[in-house]
């Protein structure tokens, strides 16, 4: 049996730190800090948060609650100590590994893109071993961006393959890219827009014969979670986002887990560790001649795993009732809002989400990113905006299955209230918001640039 703490060089486990030039603060200033920063923000505790692509919905308490009876261990304890936190690893790898229908499991991926870059290492691995030389990969036009960035970090070279009229793969034109040069092709599905790729299992096939590995983009499992499994749909690999589908809070950066699942063929290229089990030991096997290697220290995000296998488990058999509830409160606010936007594909149904663009108000002097801002003066989060980018001045919206009927009704009216004053009065949304604690700003420097002080809170 080997210990991570065996494996780990000694030099690389140590933390350097210098004085720190901390502020001399009272307990009572330090929490009134905190929590009046924490009022500024928005949250899914606090109202709707219908963020498309990104899942924010509400999560169980327990779930998190269970989660904690673990935040004292140790990640240097004796593996002999945590054999019943090992058990608990392995039953969530076995449970993941039955809802993808596909055969083995890593849980250490960190996130959904770390999985995606996990998993295409994988592949790079595995057609080095075959000395095939594939260095292209597949990626749909309303793919998340993260896919591109990572087969290029894996050392890919990316192709992109165009929507039809329905917004689903182009086949013709994923006939004119694929061949024995290409090495995955990644996908979700239901993809970003909120459709079905009706010819999922035609796709799967056909890159089967040119010998092409197929790679499930997990970001939208809860719109089939426990209906469909991309194994039967033909996939080789999949990622799944724990901190979107399967219960810890998502956003500000984290924490997360983006664990990956294989078929067979693919298990000895896996991450080390892997968590073995026998004679009713459970042990850390790092002596897998094929591994890509480490990926990350330790045995990944562990309180994100256990809060994943707490909310399997609280569903039991009905799991599937989050992809019913999911997909029935999408359908319901696309048809309660649809006739205000330009459906940009027509489509009968949606899955879990869907996707309309605002370019009908353009001639009002009015954006997507406008109408999104004006939502904030009506205490709801604003959905995505202008994603994908195939579509002109989209909203992607996600009500998530944790919604109720009367949320999903105030959305709607909020809508309506909003297109009436894009119609009768254009600049009360052009200067949105009106209500909130900083006006508008560049979202992506915010985002990396994060300046919190205490002359902020008392603007």
């Amino acid at each position: 049996m080997t210990n991570y703490i065996d494996f780990c060089k000694e030099d690389s486990c140590g933390l350097a730190r210098e004085d720190l030039d901390l502020p001399n603060l009272s307990e009572l200033e330090v929490v009134r800090y905190f929590t009046n920063l924490s009022r500024i923000n928005w949250a899914v505790d606090v109202g709707f948060y219908p963020l498309g692509s990104c899942t924010m919905k509400y999560n169980p308490k327990i779930n998190d609650f269970v989660a904690s009876k673990f935040s004292d261990i140790h990640p240097f304890l004796d593996v002999e100590d945590i054999q019943p936190l090992l058990e608990i690893l392995k039953e969530l790898e076995k449970k993941i590994a039955y809802l993808v229908g596909l055969d083995s499991v890593s849980l250490l991926p960190a996130a959904g893109a770390h999985g995606e870059y996990t998993a295409l290492l994988i592949a790079k691995k595995y057609f080095s071993t075959r000395n095939e030389n594939r260095d292209l990969v597949l990626v749909p036009d309303s793919a998340h961006g993260t896919n591109p960035a990572s087969a290029s970090m894996a050392g890919f070279k990316v192709l992109t393959i165009k929507s039809n009229n329905e917004g689903q793969i182009d086949i013709d034109d994923l006939k004119s890219k694929i061949s024995e040069k290409v090495a995955v092709f990644m996908i979700t599905n239901p993809n970003t827009l909120g459709i079905y790729e009706k010819n999922i299992q035609r796709i799967t096939e056909l890159c089967r014969e040119y010998g092409v590995l197929t790679y499930y983009d997990g970001a939208n499992f809860n719109a089939i979670i426990g209906k469909l499994r991309p194994g039967d749909m033909g996939f080789d690999m999949v990622h799944l986002n724990l901190h979107k589908t399967f219960s810890t809070p998502h956003g500000s950066g984290g924490p997360g887990a983006g664990p990956i699942a294989v078929r067979g063929f693919l298990s000895k290229f896996l991450p080390i560790p892997i968590i073995r089990e026998e004679g009713g030991k459970y042990w850390f096997d790092f002596n897998l001649p094929d591994t890509i290697g480490m990926i990350r220290d330790f045995w990944g995000n562990f309180g994100v795993l256990v809060r994943a296998l707490s909310y399997i488990m609280s569903y039991g058999k009905e799991i599937s009732k989050v992809a019913e509830f999911a997909v029935l409160n999408a359908n319901y606010l696309r048809k309660k809002i649809i006739d205000y936007f330009i459906d940009p594909f027509n489509a009968k149904f949606c899955a879990h989400e869907f996707v309309v663009s605002a370019s009908n108000y353009k001639d009002k002097g009015v954006r997507a990113m406008d109408i999104a801002k004006r939502m904030l003066d009506y205490n709801v989060h604003s959905p995505t905006t202008y994603f994908p980018l195939i579509v002109e001045e989209a909203l992607m919206i996600e009500p998530t299955e944790t919604e109720t009927l009367e949320t999903l009704d105030y959305f709607a009216d909020i809508v309506k209230k909003i297109v009436d004053e894009a119609n009768s009065d254009p600049n009360i949304l052009k200067e949105a918001p009106h209500t909130t604690f900083v006006k508008r700003v560049n979202d992506a420097l915010a985002s990396r640039d994060i300046k919190p002080t205490k002359r902020s809170l008392k603007k």
